[in-house]
């Protein structure tokens, strides 16, 4: 199937590092990160799963949890586990789902036709409270994932979900934002403070505190 942002993410049960999971239960009623990674001690995912480790307290201050998907065995995935502690210095402690049948892969749209029918994309969905995808990326083999970046874009989607905001190019947490256009400057007036006009349809403000 093809996931669409806006799309109903798909459940489903699945074994994990850390238990058996329904994955809307899981979720419960905050934000989700789904990750995918080809296959287990693949040298990049080592680095991501271990940086991913590192960001987790940053996660869960923002009502985010994190678990990631991999089409090997829960054996394979707790001896990875190993190395990418010991490798990246860290101590991975979200779960990672066991996927040998590819029913999560296949559910998520991950199989990688062009290059491997066993071979999972490295794509990263990003799931909010209502249980609908609010990001998709998708990274070639040969690439890290900047979750530096997946962090940033929480930031602004959780931001937006509230306020009548976007947020501009290169955006990060405590900048200005941006007055969607649907919004009146009447409205935007009783709305925001110290509004920045630069075109009718540009408009600037403070981030809300």
């Amino acid at each position: 199937m093809s996931i669409r942002i806006g799309d109903e993410a798909p459940n489903f049960s699945a074994e994990t590092t850390a238990g058996t999971i329904d994955f809307h239960d899981w979720l419960g009623d905050g934000w989700g990160i789904l990750f995918s990674h080809p296959a287990d001690y693949t040298p990049v995912c080592t680095t991501e799963l271990g940086y991913m480790s590192k960001l987790q307290n940053d996660f869960t201050q923002r009502n985010v949890k994190v678990i990631a998907v991999s089409v090997d065995a829960l054996d394979s995935h707790h001896g990875w586990i190993n190395d990418i502690n010991e490798t990246q210095n860290t101590t991975v402690n979200y779960p990672i789902i066991a996927d040998p049948d590819r029913n999560v892969a296949t559910l998520y749209d991950m199989i990688h036709p062009n290059a491997d029918d066993k071979m999972t994309v490295r794509s990263v969905f990003v799931i909010g409270p209502d249980k609908k995808v609010k990001l998709m990326l998708t990274y070639p083999a040969s690439t890290g994932r900047n979750f530096d970046e997946i962090l940033r874009v929480v930031d602004s989607l959780q931001l937006t979900a509230k306020h009548k905001l976007a947020t501009p190019v290169n955006w990060k947490d405590g900048e200005d934002c941006i007055i969607v256009p649907t919004v009146s400057d009447d409205d935007a007036a009783k709305m925001f403070s110290d509004i920045r006009k630069v075109k009718p349809y540009l408009r600037y403000t403070a981030q809300p505190k």
